[in-house]
């Protein structure tokens, strides 16, 4: 009787753990989950180790993205756009070798193994681009970037194309720390599948706790 009973406990405990782990994996997929920044491509807005909360309900409710708010998508299996891969002008980030099956909710749920980028939505689908004279032009027009750093240039840095129109079903984005970003200029705008949140707010260092613009 007794051995019933701690058998019973035991199999009423691993319910509830796994339980708890089932909805807390759905609030990180679904919801939103906080993130530590690991690199210096949003400097100044971003720096190394804040933490920040990401908005995952937006892309679950498949939410449009505006200019100038901060994205984490997954990262291209190729950070640079060959030439035989810029075709008919259509200027879209690659993706290979995607998972199936077990192996797709390891990476995509777990997040075993998979690497993300947290960049800014500089244009979107449809608009015209064109890098030029230190700035970036939108549909002819100079856009106003006011989260750079004063005398920051974007410039094409190895990139292969700096006039094109945004592809339908993705976004261009850049790093506000523009020498030192790998971004839409290097590897193609990113479809929005591949989008995975929106930047909610900061929550540490406590000094700069809010939303981050």
């Amino acid at each position: 009787m007794k051995i019933n009973s701690i058998a019973k406990e035991i199999i009423e405990w691993t319910v509830c753990i796994l339980v708890a782990v089932i909805i807390a994996l759905l609030v990180r997929y679904f919801i939103g989950t906080p993130t530590v920044v690991k690199n210096v491509s949003m400097k100044p807005t971003l720096k190394e180790n804040q933490r920040l909360w990401l908005n995952r309900w937006a892309m679950t409710t498949h939410a449009d993205l505006h200019r100038g708010e901060i994205i984490t998508f997954e990262a291209p299996s190729k950070n640079q756009l060959e030439e035989d891969n810029i075709e008919d002008g259509v200027y879209t980030a690659r993706y290979y070798n995607q998972k199936q099956g077990v192996k797709k909710f390891v990476y995509d749920v777990l997040e075993i193994n998979k690497i993300s980028y947290i960049k800014r939505v500089i244009a979107l689908e449809g608009e015209h681009v064109e890098i030029k004279d230190g700035s970036v032009y939108i549909d002819g027009k100079k856009l106003e970037e006011d989260y750079l750093q004063p005398g920051v240039v974007t410039d094409m840095r190895g990139g292969l194309v700096n006039d094109f129109v945004v592809p339908e079903g993705t976004v261009f984005a850049l790093g506000d720390n523009r020498a030192e970003s790998t971004d839409s200029r290097f590897f193609g705008c990113i479809p929005l599948e591949k989008v995975e949140s929106k930047v909610a707010f900061r929550f540490w260092p406590f000094n700069l706790f809010g939303k981050v613009k």
